[in-house]
């Protein structure tokens, strides 16, 4: 087992496939097709399931990923401190629900990397393909949110794909709306005091399970509602139709623009937002320096860190 054949491996997974794997490194499909049989025979695992629909991760695949993942930064970090060598071109990925501060997070990374080349992926998407994302090992970590009521449906999910949440704040429950709503001069509202305006909520495609909304009070029975599925159209939709959207309640002005304002929303149920991790791999260096991130920018909202490992356990 060769060092090029573990680059290979971490290629394919950032990829996604063989195929777009051997455009990257410029060889051909069979080649590195035959490469990966030659390191499951040596290694006696089968890395990689293989189905009409592509390649994901087996069990096994993932554990030899973090030991793979590992041997190859170490390598690395030889051939430049003796070596001379140019740093490789760094990959990460992570999958997020649609959060303002994890998109901070991730721009505050990329400006203080000090690397020549990169190649990150940041996805916003839905809950439960964050989950099947971190579960393949597309993305390296995904930030989801859990609040009393999905709490047992989503950790039994977590569990049966060997996914670990890992609790980052707790916050108490808050709406966006534009700066010119009606509304806007109030320091605390009610649930019903927004009947009469649109309710806005990211849609989870075929998992439109309310157990998988990204926005507490989903089984909530709404006069008005629209489903969006990116953030800029979201606040388009709140400036425009004066509506509204439930949240965690971390606004960036940078990000979003002076037209939104965060306000307080009365319900006992809080939000508790962390990011997952497969159980079988260890994170990357760029991983754990985007978690770091994270936290300092959590920290600058004004929201502690929650230090018990797994914070609803």
């Amino acid at each position: 087992m060769t060092l090029q054949q573990l680059k290979y491996i971490l290629t394919i997974v950032s990829c996604g496939s063989i195929s777009e794997a051997a455009k990257r490194l410029f060889i051909s499909q069979p080649s590195l097709s035959n490469a990966v049989k030659e390191i499951e025979a040596e290694s006696g695992i089968e890395i990689f399931l293989r189905s009409s629909k592509g390649i994901v991760l087996s069990g096994d695949g993932a554990e030899f990923l973090s030991y793979a993942r590992q041997v190859v930064e170490q390598a690395e970090l030889l051939e430049q401190r003796y070596m001379n060598r140019k740093p490789s071109k760094k990959l990460f990925s992570i999958s997020t629900q649609h959060y303002a501060f994890s998109v901070q997070a991730f721009v505050g990374l990329l400006k203080e990397l000090d690397v020549d080349e990169y190649e990150c992926t940041l996805r916003e998407t839905r809950t439960h393909e964050i989950i099947e994302d971190v579960r393949n090992m597309k993305s390296e970590l995904g930030i989801i949110y859990m609040s009393e009521f999905n709490r047992k449906v989503i950790q039994k999910l977590l569990k049966d794909n060997e996914l670990r949440f890992h609790a980052l704040f707790q916050a108490e429950a808050h709406v966006f709306i534009s700066e010119e709503h009606p509304l806007a001069s109030k320091s605390l509202l009610d649930i019903e005091d927004l009947d009469d305006f649109p309710c806005l909520a990211f849609e989870q495609g075929e998992y439109n399970s309310f157990y998988f909304a990204e926005e507490i009070l989903s089984t909530r029975t709404y006069k008005k509602k629209i489903l969006v599925s990116d953030r800029a159209t979201l606040f388009n939709l709140l400036i425009g139709l004066n509506g509204y959207t439930i949240s965690s309640g971390v606004l960036n002005k940078d990000l979003n623009g002076e037209q939104i304002k965060s306000v307080r929303l009365r319900t006992d149920e809080n939000i508790q937002v962390g990011y997952i991790v497969n159980q079988k791999a260890s994170l990357s260096q760029l991983a754990a320096a985007y978690v770091t991130k994270l936290k300092t920018v959590i920290t600058d909202f004004g929201y502690p860190i929650i230090n018990q490992e797994d914070g609803l356990d």
